[in-house]
């Protein structure tokens, strides 16, 4: 099983926006997905009882209870654990941290998110775990150069997955409906970024798999 984490010490990142359609387009690639909600807003959670389907279950965890919940997963079947945190910092975000394989960098492009992925990475890399940024909510064209000034910062400071997120209405009216935009407008735009972003995790997460027993054997 493989576990990612949505983790900022920022609110308002549209971590939970896109952990939600994430977990769609996954399980539509045939993952088994199963998100654990440490957010104390319990908005995972609340999207799940919207959606009314058990295809991806949703349950709160605490920080002293995810170990054992990631080992349950693991033997169940489950394929792919996505972990929904809070946007501050909390022993759940740390616990989140150090669980997941991989850990995502929500920010949008504006100089106080930035900031605060700066924050952000400066933790993840004292604990040695894999981690990428992801530019969310990014403004249509004619704001371009704001975006472009987002991009050469998460660039400085670590990888940036592929694709920008755009500020879609898809991706609220998904998340109000219990979906995931691949689901309410499959041909979409947005749904064409949530399959792109998810193939992009896969890969990154397969090359950190591999490099794990070299840096051991080193």
């Amino acid at each position: 099983m493989r576990t990612i984490a949505f983790v900022t010490q920022k609110g308002g990142s549209g971590k939970s926006t896109i952990a939600s359609s994430l977990a769609v387009s996954a399980m539509e690639a045939g993952e088994r997905v199963f998100i654990l909600d440490m957010d104390p807003q319990q908005s995972l959670v609340k999207w799940s009882k919207t959606r009314g389907e058990s295809d991806i279950p949703v349950e709160g965890v605490s920080s002293g209870k995810l170990n054992a919940a990631l080992t349950a997963l693991a033997k169940s079947g489950i394929t792919l654990c996505i972990i929904d945190t809070a946007g501050t910092e909390s022993p759940s975000t740390e616990a989140a941290m150090k669980a997941a394989d991989f850990c995502v960098i929500p920010a949008r492009p504006n100089v106080f998110d930035l900031w605060a992925s700066e924050t952000t990475r400066k933790t993840l890399k004292a604990m040695r775990k894999e981690f990428a940024f992801l530019l969310n909510q990014c403004p249509p064209a004619q704001q371009s150069a704001r975006v472009e000034e987002g991009v050469e910062t998460l660039e400085a400071m670590g990888g940036l997955l592929a694709p920008l997120v755009s500020s879609r209405v898809d991706y609220q009216e998904a998340a109000r409906h219990g979906f995931g935009v691949s689901e309410l407008n499959p041909s979409g735009q947005a749904a064409d970024e949530m399959r792109k972003l998810w193939a992009s995790l896969k890969r990154r997460m397969g090359k950190a798999k591999t490099a794990a027993p070299m840096r051991k054997a080193a």
